[in-house]
């Protein structure tokens, strides 16, 4: 298992808008699929949850970190782990700014919330 995504699946995360994020309560239940944001920061893959730690998808890959990212006919499989360096966080935030700030203010803002910050997540891939 690699420790990184290749260049095409980064460029890809990078360039695209929404994905589906898959995941599941736990190992043996079914899946489950939310739109979110994704965020690839000096070579690495972000989300954070808009509801804070009460989105479902957030619950649930905290419970179970494998799952999958669908980008546009990709599955993508992934291990999340939290970012819990002050730095990573905000420079997760600043690639928020920086892809969905101008189209969307109003949810921009809601990712930039304090209470979304804990919900910061690295995806790895499997």
């Amino acid at each position: 298992m690699s420790d990184s995504f290749d260049d095409e699946t980064l460029q890809l995360l990078d360039e695209i808008e929404e994905i589906h994020v898959e995941t599941r309560r736990e190992q043996d239940a079914p899946e489950h699929r939310t739109i979110i944001w994704v965020m690839v920061v000096d070579g690495e893959v972000f989300v954070r949850s808009v509801r804070g730690p009460r989105g479902r998808w957030y619950q649930e890959i905290s419970a179970n970190p494998e799952g999958a990212l669908h980008a546009g006919n990709h599955r993508i499989p992934v291990r999340a782990a939290h970012a819990t360096d002050d730095s990573t966080v905000e420079a997760v935030s600043e690639a928020i700014r920086g892809k969905y700030e101008e189209a969307w203010p109003g949810p921009t803002a809601g990712m930039l919330r304090t209470e979304t910050l804990p919900t910061t997540l690295k995806l790895l891939p499997v």
